[in-house]
């Protein structure tokens, strides 16, 4: 590499202007590429970014209750097999601002991986514009009749669906789950706040926005300047503030210095953030009350028009929960603690036969979650890889682990992927490492949350008669226009006559491109004074966010207010949804009930009795494991007469047996097998072949192993079993 010039020459001027030049020509030329990109987009009836072709399967227009949702079908691409026995995938994007298609945008996204996968897979999407008086409710009741439709169009699928939610679409999937649980295999959901008072101090600003602007009667007036019609636009700005430095400065800059390779990258993703749609001002008001200012869900505090409460413990699939460190929209804590808010203790969750599994990205940002193609080609293909494990894990916490397969040496032939999954058992503790509120924290958004209901109060009865009286839907129509995100689309787009000129510019500019040297200084000068700009701009996001949280602390950690709006600051105990002592009953009941089962059953009993009592000394579960398992199945015509459902539940009884009384159930196992040696012998095997595949059996699961063996009958046989593995190991060095 040639040594950099310390003094720039007059070549290097020049190079570096005709550079600049041409550039600007071509940057401008890629906003009037996004401004005719956004007229075409924003005049098709259903704009959409899918990369897929798809089929309309249901129309929610056309309900009993009409909502501007759709279920399609995506059509998969050329190469693609589709395995009709494998559980389908339905998609369901966020409308948080947007319009849908984010998960299917390219080949590398969550619907390209599950087709990949061999699933057939389907979107829930929706229209720019929301039905009249649809609320969110009526939303959750379609999206039933998706789901509905979905398994009736799979009927001998290898399980129900596996629903994936990203972002806000996340919370959606969680309040159907609770409401109608059978409707779900397992939930994946993405970037997605269930604890929306949740952080860290000195992170993750954006929770204390509801009450520095004092609650969501803003939200209610922008509502009524639109003439009842919510514009995401509004959400879009949201997200835009939380980063001054992407938005106003490096995504622009990004596009100007590598104009040569970003413009098509750059317009893709222009597409999907410029698709702004709108929401009834009932649907806003409701996802800020109730959630956002209210934090109402993981309290159990939200009901249904007929009274039912939403309790995400009636939850029966599992769910597996994506969040970043580096998202500072939905940071861990909001993403993770409304565990904590539901459950005291591990075993709280399996008492209510819960499985969740969480993985948390080390820096990936918000959007990244479900729109970097390097999270797709590895967190979301492993989901989708091994949606069966996560279907089969026992009831409790667990944390999905990557490995790279390369490191792999025992059982590399049972990996399909770049990686490897696996499922460690985690406690309460380790969701609260992560960070969180202290009941004084607590106390403040409780008081913010007060304040809006009575600011909200004040505004319904002073201001908004008059300002439903004064916005007729023109004006508000005339208001959209003018938000200042669509402006900057239409500024550049054709109906500007001043950008009649660029397309030729930028086409000379091409042919006559002269890219400037790496080494020039006047580049060199170009980074160093992006970086202060970046630097500026980071430094004002910071003392503006420090400013906020000190303003938040100080005004809703005052005694005053806080008894002034009824805060009890006695309290030591954060808000919990209400235990039901029906559940507990219940509870008692399939107790007694395993008790006087746990000596019947058979071979098929025993061995998954075996496999969970060696396994919980491990910890958690490796796909090795589970595709040991599917080969076992394959191979063994007995075996492959149970259903994964039918294995599910196998797994699940035996597992709580051995919860309720170890001993006991270990016990029985010598009655539960044939009287057949060679018979029990087989099946030990099989065992010992699924435990190895994730790498040697050792300390305590080797030693359980053992034990097992011996209520096998099988322990007077020659060797003992470390004593073979140990020949084994020496046969093959």
């Amino acid at each position: 590499m040639p040594k950099q010039s310390t003094i720039p020459t007059f070549a290097d001027a020049f190079a570096y202007s005709l550079d600049a030049w041409q550039r600007s020509i071509l940057f401008l030329d890629v906003m009037r590429q996004r401004g005719e990109q956004y007229d075409e987009h924003t005049a098709q009836t259903a704009p959409h970014v899918l990369d897929y072709d798809a089929e309309l399967v249901v129309d929610g227009r056309k309900l009993d209750k009409p909502v501007n949702y759709a279920l399609a079908r995506i059509i998969p691409l050329a190469g693609i097999a589709v395995d009709p026995l494998k559980r389908p995938f339905v998609v369901v994007d966020p409308r948080a601002g947007h319009g849908p298609g984010i998960g299917g945008f390219k080949a590398d996204s969550e619907i390209g991986v599950a087709m990949k996968a061999g699933h057939p897979c389907y979107l829930i999407g929706f229209l720019p514009e929301p039905i009249p008086g649809q609320t969110i409710e009526d939303i959750a009741g379609a999206e039933a009749i998706f789901l509905q439709t979905v398994i009736a169009r799979h009927p001998d699928a290898d399980g129900k669906p596996c629903v994936v939610g990203n972002c806000q679409a996340g919370w959606a999937v969680m309040i159907l789950a609770a409401l109608r649980p059978e409707l779900f295999g397992p939930i994946i959901i993405a970037g997605t706040p269930l604890s929306y008072w949740a952080g860290v101090r000195g992170q993750y600003p954006m929770r204390y926005s509801g009450g520095l602007l004092g609650g969501s009667w803003l939200t209610a007036l922008t509502s009524d300047l639109g003439a009842g019609i919510f514009d995401g636009a509004w959400l879009v700005q949201n997200f835009e503030n939380q980063n001054p430095a992407n938005t106003l400065w490096t995504k622009q800059y990004n596009l100007y210095s590598n104009i040569d390779t970003e413009a098509g990258r750059y317009l893709g993703f222009e597409r999907w953030w410029g698709g702004h749609v709108t929401l009834n001002a009932e649907e806003m008001q409701f996802i800020v009350d109730e959630l956002f200012v209210g934090n109402k869900l993981a309290a159990g505090e939200i009901r249904t028009s007929d009274g039912t409460a939403i309790d995400l413990r009636n939850i029966h699939s599992p769910i597996v929960v994506f969040c970043s460190k580096g998202d500072n929209i939905t940071p861990p804590p909001q993403a993770l603690d409304w565990i904590l808010d539901l459950y005291d203790s591990v075993d709280e969750i399996r008492a209510h036969g819960q499985t969740i599994v969480y993985a948390v990205h080390d820096k990936i940002g918000h959007l990244g979650i479900f729109v970097s193609a390097g999270v797709a080609r590895k967190e979301h293909d492993e989901f989708a890889s091994n949606i069966d494990l996560i279907d089969v894990l026992p009831p409790g916490l667990y944390e999905a682990v990557l490995e790279p397969a390369r490191e792999v040496v025992e059982g590399r032939d049972l990996v399909a992927g770049e990686w490897v999954m696996r499922c460690e058992a985690r406690t309460l503790d380790d969701i609260r490492a992560l960070g969180g509120n202290d009941i004084d924290d607590e106390r403040r958004f409780a008081t913010a949350a007060k304040l809006s209901e009575v600011n909200l109060a004040l505004y319904r009865t002073y201001l908004q008669p008059a300002v439903k009286a004064a916005v007729t839907p023109p004006i508000a129509e005339a208001m959209r226009r003018m938000h200042p995100l669509r402006l900057q689309y239409e500024i550049f787009g054709p109906s500007n006559p001043l950008m009649a000129w660029i397309e030729a510019a930028a086409e000379h500019a091409r042919e006559n491109r002269k890219p400037t040297a790496a080494e020039n200084p006047f580049l060199a000068l170009q980074e160093n004074m992006s970086r202060q700009i970046v630097d500026g701009l980071e430094a004002w996001r910071r003392t503006v966010e420090h400013l906020s949280e000190e303003t938040f602390r100080a005004v809703y950690g005052a005694p005053v207010l806080q008894t002034a709006l009824g805060i009890d600051s006695k309290s030591d105990r954060p808000r919990k949804p209400a235990k039901s002592h029906l559940h507990e009953e219940l509870v008692k009941s399939r107790i007694a009930s395993l008790r006087a089962e746990i000596a019947q059953g058979g071979l098929r009993e025993a061995l998954a009795r075996a496999l969970l009592f060696v396994g919980k000394a491990r910890g958690g579960a490796d796909e090795r494991g589970f595709e040991a398992i599917r080969r076992l199945r394959r191979a063994h015509p007995t075996a492959s007469q149970l259903t994964l459902p039918e294995f599910k539940a196998l797994l699940r009884k035996q597992y709580f047996i051995l919860l309720i009384d170890e001993e006991a159930a270990l016990s029985a196992i010598p009655k539960l097998l044939p009287e057949d040696l060679e018979e029990r012998r087989s099946g030990f095997n099989a065992l010992r072949e699924v435990l190895q595949a994730s790498g040697a059996v050792t300390g305590d699961a080797a030693e359980r192993l053992q034990r097992i063996e011996r209520l096998f009958g099988l322990e007077s046989e020659a060797v003992p079993f470390v004593a073979r593995k140990t020949a084994r190991e020496r046969r093959t060095s």
